[in-house]
């Protein structure tokens, strides 16, 4: 009997004790993508303040941490290192001092670092020396060395927290070639992202045996550039055709998303991207319910965190007083002066002063015959009277070089006729709107309420044109003549001045638009600078001291019955005017 009793007693202790084994442990994988320089609370451009930027990052980080002491992983996605003056400075001016992106990076204690599109155009002297200082790995499984055929990056890294072992792939667009002259990533080349995965996965599986597998990829969810080789952004495709990735952290298209998908062997993927400019992040919180180390379950949730009005972490700020105050000495210098105030504002409906100014200085610099530019930033503003260093980035967004290119007149009116079809709606109404706008897109970064990226909406200067938005693709541009009234030949070879994105294939208005072959697109290029586009508009803006910025009235859009009106409805919809 006893015997009996003292064995019912064990069986029913055996679950108590099975049972108070078992723990349960909460990570946080924090996430931060395309930040572009918004490191401090300051704007250096608008000279305002900013709202998050990684000094509020930094405070909510510290609480998280303080919370759950062994439980953070904090990951940067990429597009660090352009944006905002500091970066240029630091980039360009001050290259002996360890790079500001890396000394916040430092400083926060992130994890680990992936590769954007951006900061691979700053160039092999500044992003190397920048990986280098960096105190955590730079990730990039699909970054290849042509020599070695090896990645020229960490493909991954595996971080361990509370006995629990997360493993990150990182990756980046393979698109980099279609924007960036090669000089930038000599040496490179750029892996599909969906064959690299699975490569990676099998790798990480196999050696590391992870209990959790996060994607940090520097590519969107989906869409953007496709050909033969590659896809643009293939977060989503990757998610659900790449079986392993418990998570996919993602960016480069400036869009808030937190959803999920299913994979091929029918579990659910968390795909998470908190936009740009250190508005947001992501916290993906992991609970796994383990024994020893025998995992039972896990829980994935992720979530968009709004830092925008969080507190400034007053440590981080002092730390980095004196970096600020420098670069505030340097971007506040003045260059030159303008009697008139513009902005970008005017550039989606018609001939602007803004637009204007970039195309005339263009064809200043390079003594081009046409000028092509599309407005960089959505609603900027130069305001007259003095213009300092920062301002330039207000005129001039990106490190871009300037070229000069030979275009035949039907390849000039094909890159027009491709531009417009992005820009503006073919009307069939005195009712519709004249632009193509997206209401979905209202809160995108780099859309604003259009359908398509405005830094693709190319104007021209030194001809003269109109936009009929009643016809169709193709029979939209009429390009009357040159702007000094000579005659423009469909079949005459003309010298046009573009920066090096448009140049090497960007936004496809060379490609598809003009048929121009990718591979023929050096061929054209006739003369480059050696400094990018800013630092020439500021050393002409120098030399002419005052500007007096006007349209240049070469093009508008026609019938003016139905445009004027639209554009004035399309007007106060998309700036509230």
């Amino acid at each position: 009997m006893k015997r009996t009793a003292l064995l019912l007693t064990i069986c029913l202790l055996i679950p108590a004790i099975m049972q108070a084994k078992k723990e349960t442990v909460t990570l946080h994988i924090i996430e931060t993508s395309d930040v572009h320089g918004c490191f401090f609370p300051w704007d250096f451009i608008n000279k305002q303040p900013m709202k998050g930027t990684l000094a509020r990052l930094s405070t909510y980080v510290s609480n998280v941490r303080r919370e759950n002491p062994d439980g953070v992983i904090l990951l940067e996605n990429g597009d660090i290192l352009q944006g905002q003056p500091i970066n240029y400075f630091y980039n360009y001016i001050n290259t002996e001092k360890t790079n500001i992106a890396a000394q916040c990076i430092n400083y926060l204690k992130y994890d680990a670092q992936n590769w954007g599109n951006h900061d691979t155009e700053t160039g092999h002297p500044c992003y190397d020396k920048w990986g280098k200082e960096v105190n955590a790995p730079v990730l990039g499984a699909n970054v290849i060395d042509r020599k070695t055929g090896k990645p020229y990056l960490k493909p991954y890294t595996v971080i361990e927290r509370q006995g629990i072992r997360v493993a990150v792939i990182g990756m980046i667009t393979p698109a980099i070639p279609n924007w960036l002259t090669e000089d930038l990533w000599s040496g490179l080349e750029f892996q599909d992202m969906v064959a690299c995965a699975r490569q990676w996965v099998e790798t990480v599986k196999k050696e590391e045996k992870p209990d959790l597998i996060i994607g940090l990829f520097h590519a969107g969810l989906n869409g953007g550039i496709s050909t033969t080789g590659y896809e643009e952004d293939a977060s989503e495709r990757v998610a659900k055709e790449v079986p392993g990735f418990d998570a996919i952290l993602f960016g480069h298209d400036h869009r808030v998303y937190n959803g999920r998908v299913r994979n091929t062997d029918n579990k659910e993927v968390v795909l998470c991207n908190p936009a740009s400019n250190a508005q947001n992040a992501v916290d993906v919180t992991v609970t796994i319910t383990r024994d020893g180390k025998k995992i039972f379950s896990k829980t994935i949730e992720g979530n968009i965190i709004d830092i925008r009005d969080m507190d400034i972490d007053a440590g981080f700020m002092e730390h980095f007083a004196k970096d600020i105050e420098e670069v505030k000495q340097w971007a506040d210098r003045k260059i030159g002066t303008t009697d008139k105030t513009i902005t970008t504002r005017d550039c989606f409906f018609g001939s602007s002063a803004f637009t204007d100014l970039v195309h005339n200085l263009q064809m200043s610099i390079t003594g081009a015959d046409i000028s092509f530019n599309a407005p960089l930033t959505f609603n900027t503003t130069l305001a007259k009277g003095d213009i300092t260093v920062a301002d330039m980035f207000k005129l001039y967004k990106f490190e871009n070089q300037l070229y000069t290119m030979m275009l035949s007149g039907e390849e000039v009116k094909k890159h027009l006729e491709m531009s417009y079809d992005m820009w503006v709606n073919t009307m069939t109404s005195p009712d519709d709107h004249i632009m193509m706008l997206d209401n979905t897109s209202t809160g995108d970064n780099q859309r604003s309420g259009f359908k398509n990226m405005t830094f693709n909406f190319d104007s021209a200067a030194g001809i003269i044109y109109t936009v009929d938005v009643t016809k169709p693709y193709g029979q939209k541009v009429n390009i009357i003549s040159m702007a000094d009234g000579t005659p423009f030949d469909l079949k005459k070879m003309y010298k046009v001045a573009v920066n090096s994105y448009r140049g090497n294939g960007g936004g496809e208005l060379l490609t598809r638009g003009a048929e121009i072959p990718k591979k023929k697109l050096e061929e054209r290029i006739i003369a480059r600078t050696e400094h990018d586009q800013r630092w020439y508009l500021m050393k002409e803006i120098e030399r002419l001291g005052t500007i007096s910025p006007e349209p240049n009235g070469n093009w508008q859009f026609i019938p003016e019955e139905w445009t004027k009106p639209a554009i004035e409805r399309d007007r106060r919809l998309i700036f509230g005017e």
